[in-house]
């Protein structure tokens, strides 16, 4: 396990986690990227992998459903508002318990596969994997209800507003 790949995990968990208990506005941008390129990277890495068996397959494929059920609880539970004239999203504080859940799974799973030989399952590529599928989850939640709100994202940095077309009456 590269010690680089789990400290990076660590800090988009912990950055991640801290954003959503304080609460921010929502850009559709960063709500699609990370997901996205958290997923692509953790499959790439175990697409790379040469040691991947049946019960790495298996285990991952438990994790993702975990992880994945778990997003969407959270994506269900986050607040959503309109601040500004623009998504406001926070994380209700017993929203941690999802987090805690998604975190134990992890080290059950990990567990589960070192003592089982299953290395690729319990890997840090397999960490970054589940938690782009629990971020897209979230997101698909979050981006779903503002749609059906009609509350649209915070405007990029360079001024647009993603999306802008999905939201009746949104600034653009």
């Amino acid at each position: 396990m590269s010690p680089l790949t789990v400290l990076a995990a660590i800090g988009v968990i912990v950055y991640v986690i801290g954003q959503q208990v304080i609460g921010s506005a929502v850009r559709g941008k960063r709500l699609i990227v990370l997901p996205a390129v958290l997923t692509v990277v953790g499959i790439l890495e175990i697409s790379g992998s040469k040691s991947l068996g049946a019960l790495d397959v298996l285990l991952l494929g438990v994790s993702a459903v975990t992880a994945v059920t778990i997003g969407l609880g959270l994506g269900s539970m986050t607040r959503l508002e309109r601040r500004g004239g623009y998504l406001w999203a926070q994380l209700p504080k017993r929203g941690l318990w999802l987090w805690g859940g998604l975190i134990a799974s992890r080290v059950v799973v990990s567990g589960i596969a070192g003592v089982s030989g299953a290395h690729v399952a319990a890997g840090s590529s397999a960490i970054l994997l589940m938690l782009g599928l629990n971020r897209a989850a979230q997101a698909l939640v979050v981006g779903s209800r503002a749609v059906a709100a009609g509350i649209p994202f915070a405007p990029e940095k360079d001024g647009t507003t993603f999306a802008a077309g999905l939201f009746s009456g949104s600034a653009q």
